[in-house]
């Protein structure tokens, strides 16, 4: 099972953190000693794009660890103050310099382990041309047959282009794919 950051300190007045099941809660809560503040620790939500330009997707090489050199989707972590679709051209923006018209939400995936929600719009490329941000190395588009399977960086990339290939194959739409990854 995933364990959460663990507090040492407060941080609204620096007193010392002991986890323990405040009265009105059900899980232990890193519980401040001094000022007695609650910090909740809760997962992150890392959001994207399935970018589509003909029969292509869009990958982009990791300039950055985790998975450096290894093959992405467009995505990264939300921020405060953004929406879902926000976060997701921000982070296709940001990582290929990509134009794109946002589309539905298509993979919802929860990754428990490391405490994260990904979620991952499919979206349809404008163009063919792309201005890759200081976090990508390179971004290409790829046939089915071209993907650098044994080169993905994540399960969730694997897992969104598996299901995005077999829906595109079936005919019969795109559905809303959620899925727990181990």
């Amino acid at each position: 099972m995933f364990q959460a950051r663990r507090y040492q300190h407060c941080s609204t007045c620096g007193g010392q953190i002991e986890y323990r099941i405040p009265a009105d809660d059900n899980r232990e809560r890193a519980t401040c000693t001094v000022c007695g503040a609650i910090h909740y620790e809760n997962p992150l939500n890392v959001v994207g794009t399935l970018p589509i330009y003909g029969e292509q997707v869009l990958l982009c090489k990791r300039a950055i660890e985790p998975r450096l050199g290894k093959w992405t989707l467009p995505a990264g972590f939300m921020e405060l103050g953004e929406t879902i679709a926000e976060g997701a051209k921000r982070e296709t923006d940001e990582e290929a310099g990509a134009q794109i018209e946002l589309q539905e939400l298509y993979c919802v995936m929860n990754v428990v382990r490391v405490g994260q929600v990904h979620l991952f719009h499919r979206a349809r490329l404008l163009s063919p041309v792309f201005d890759p941000g200081p976090e990508t190395l390179e971004a290409k588009l790829f046939h089915e047959h071209e993907v650098p399977w044994d080169e993905l960086a994540f399960h969730t990339v694997r897992e969104t282009l598996q299901r995005f290939f077999e829906d595109r194959r079936g005919g019969n739409g795109y559905p809303l794919h959620v899925a727990d990854i181990a």
